[in-house]
Formats: C-alpha cells, sequence, structure tokens
C-alpha cells in the first residue's frame, strides 16, 4: 500500500505551535494551492490542512510566515470526531514528513535554519 502526498503552496497564515501533555511539539497550518486554470472558469484554490510533529514543528513556526511558498511531503490522513452539537464529522489532513522551504526570509540573501541547511535562489529546481 502506498499513502504518499507532495504538495507546493503558500501558507494562508502564521503555523499555529501546541505542545502535547507529553511536551511533544505540534504545529498546525494550511496551505493554499492553485488548481490549474481551465477555460472560460474562474481560478479556484485548494486549501489543504498540514501538521507538522517534533522539532520540524518548531522549526516551521520559528520560520514560516503567511504567504510564504513551501514543499510538503507527507501522507493524507482522514479522522473522525464528534462537533459541539455531537454530530459526527470528518477531517481530512496531511502528516507531514518533510517541510522545505522555497521562499527565503524578506530582506535575507541566505538564511541558516535551525537543521543546519542554508539555502539561496540557485538550491531551487524549478
Amino acid at each position: 500500500m502506498l499513502n504518499r502526498v507532495i504538495l507546493i503552496g503558500r501558507l494562508t497564515k502564521e503555523p499555529d505551535l501546541r505542545y502535547t501533555p507529553n511536551g511533544v511539539a505540534v504545529a498546525k497550518f494550511t496551505l493554499a494551492i492553485d488548481r490549474p486554470p481551465v477555460k472560460d472558469r474562474e481560478k479556484e484554490t485548494d486549501f489543504i490542512d498540514v501538521v507538522v510533529w517534533q522539532a520540524q514543528a518548531e522549526n516551521c513556526s520559528n520560520h514560516l510566515v503567511k504567504g510564504q511558498r513551501v514543499a510538503v511531503e507527507g501522507r493524507l490522513q482522514i479522522r473522525s470526531y464528534d462537533d459541539s452539537q455531537g454530530v459526527r464529522r470528518k477531517a481530512a489532513e496531511v502528516v507531514a514528513n518533510r517541510v522545505i522551504f522555497l521562499d527565503k526570509p524578506k530582506g535575507n540573501s541566505g538564511q541558516q535554519y535551525d537543521d543546519g541547511y542554508s539555502f539561496d535562489d540557485s538550491d531551487i529546481p524549478f
């Protein structure tokens, strides 16, 4: 079986960082991804929820800002929950294994991140 998702999009707002009762970091953010244009139709955009865990969650929270372009690799997860009225709902989200920052932070010619990786425009393959 295979459950693998690769997305490139822009953050709709800064990541929301929280910690589990055991102290594990978890960040959530939403990616806006434009669909390919269709003749005679307006542009459509998908908004996809992403969940990131542990040190990568803290790194995303510290360095990502609204509008920044990122690539996310992970798996699709569908979970069920009961809303405040007791109605059973489903939520789809991508659990990220890897988040790659594709835009430089404003005002920097190259940024060094906590994981030791630095990049500039020549590192981006497209």
